[in-house]
């Protein structure tokens, strides 16, 4: 049971289970990775920054934090009442159908696929590493929840669309050059600069 922001942030960081020591690994890595930033480049030193910094990083950690209520894989028991929901409560049938006729009866290999997808979009952000393209892949999910609980008494549909928006601006402000990763690939010189051909325009375009 919840009982305020503050002491049940507290508590699940402070539990010593695998997955909340991954996710302070996580933290570390995107607070070494934003201190590189900051001494090798003096124009990410700005209040812009270090708050699209700050913005990506919580919005990072939510994901992985979601990505926790579905183990154990394959199946958890709170992702396939999720996904039963979204075939029960979809916005238009073809969802529905999509849910109930071709995701739940896979649900064995659906369950690992979105799960490591919403792992992808907590590193990303997290670490600011390929953060356009987690960003577009997560305001696609977002929009997927959106459309697929559209119905369900208890949601308020505006919250997944909220959720999209933010990734939108993430891919608009590229939140990946604000002390992540993506910074560092694009410097003179990096991996981005060296990259050619069509990975090289995937690179550019992802970070």
């Amino acid at each position: 049971m919840r009982t305020n922001p503050f002491s049940d942030v507290f508590l699940w960081l402070a539990d010593a289970r695998w997955e909340v020591l991954l996710l302070w690994a996580l933290l570390i890595a995107s607070i070494t990775v934003a201190a590189v930033n900051w001494r090798g480049d003096p124009a990410q030193r700005t209040p812009r920054d270090v708050t699209v910094w700050v913005f990506r990083v919580l919005i990072g950690a939510m994901w992985y934090q979601g990505t926790t209520w579905k183990l154990p894989l394959p199946v958890s028991g709170g992702f396939e009442y999720w996904l039963r929901q979204t075939g029960e409560h979809a916005a238009f049938p073809f969802i529905g159908d999509l849910v109930n006729n071709l995701l739940l009866p896979q649900i064995a290999l659906v369950g690992p696929l979105i799960y490591f997808a919403e792992m992808f979009f907590a590193v990303s952000l997290l670490l600011g590493v390929l953060t356009r393209l987690g960003a577009l892949f997560a305001a696609g999910q977002a929009l997927f929840l959106w459309l697929g609980l559209y119905r369900a008494e208890a949601e308020w549909p505006w919250n997944y669309i909220f959720l999209a928006v933010v990734h939108g601006l993430f891919i608009v402000v590229a939140a990946g050059r604000s002390l992540g990763v993506d910074a560092i690939l694009r410097r003179p010189g990096g991996l981005v600069s060296r990259a050619t051909g069509f990975a090289g325009l995937i690179l550019r375009q992802s970070t």
